[in-house]
């Protein structure tokens, strides 16, 4: 299915030149002199590359249909991450290569998607938020009062993220998965 340029948006994916890729970003520019042009921001998904390009308004891009299957982290068995498709239960082992980054915010039962192409895993989409147990943090050092002050923390899965002092162990907060920041108390 081809789509106009002047339609794309964020997250949508396309075939551009034989590459597999997912727009980033994107700004219409229309400069006092000259027909206006779309810059494009683009991650390839076979190399994970970023790239920025220039095309004119009047092209039109073939649009690429990636399957987002309903999946639930269950484990990991050595190199690999166990999910289970939450609609016909089959199981399906995902390599620690496509999962890359997002490895630190899987936790057991946590619901995510994971995208596919031609049978082909692009890789997973996590929630935007998301509720972990800390397991380990600092008590918070008595006297300091500085604006936004903040410590170490180990979330469930292992990873280390900032925390406001009053944060404690044992406590649940909100994680915001894009940027792998402290959100909010749960």
């Amino acid at each position: 299915m081809n789509v106009n340029i002047n339609d794309i948006k964020n997250g949508m994916t396309l075939i551009l030149d034989g590459k597999l890729v997912m727009i980033v970003d994107f700004q219409h520019v229309k400069p006092g002199k000259g027909p206006a042009f779309v810059r494009i921001k683009y991650r390839d998904l076979k190399t994970g590359s970023t790239i920025e390009d220039t095309f004119n308004t009047n092209l039109k891009l073939e649009k690429a249909h990636v399957d987002k299957l309903p999946m639930q982290f269950l484990y990991k068995d050595g190199s690999n991450y166990v999910f289970m498709n939450t609609e016909d239960y089959s199981q399906m082992e995902v390599d620690e290569s496509v999962v890359g980054d997002n490895a630190k915010f899987l936790k057991e039962g946590l619901e995510i998607q994971i995208q596919m192409y031609n049978g082909t895993i692009l890789g997973l989409v996590l929630p935007e938020k998301v509720e972990y147990e800390i397991i380990e943090t600092t008590d918070a050092v008595k006297g300091n009062t500085t604006n936004n002050a903040q410590k170490d923390a180990t979330i469930e899965t292992g990873y280390t993220i900032k925390v406001p002092m009053f944060i404690s162990q044992g406590e649940k907060i909100i994680v915001t998965t894009a940027d792998g920041k402290y959100s909010s108390r749960a």
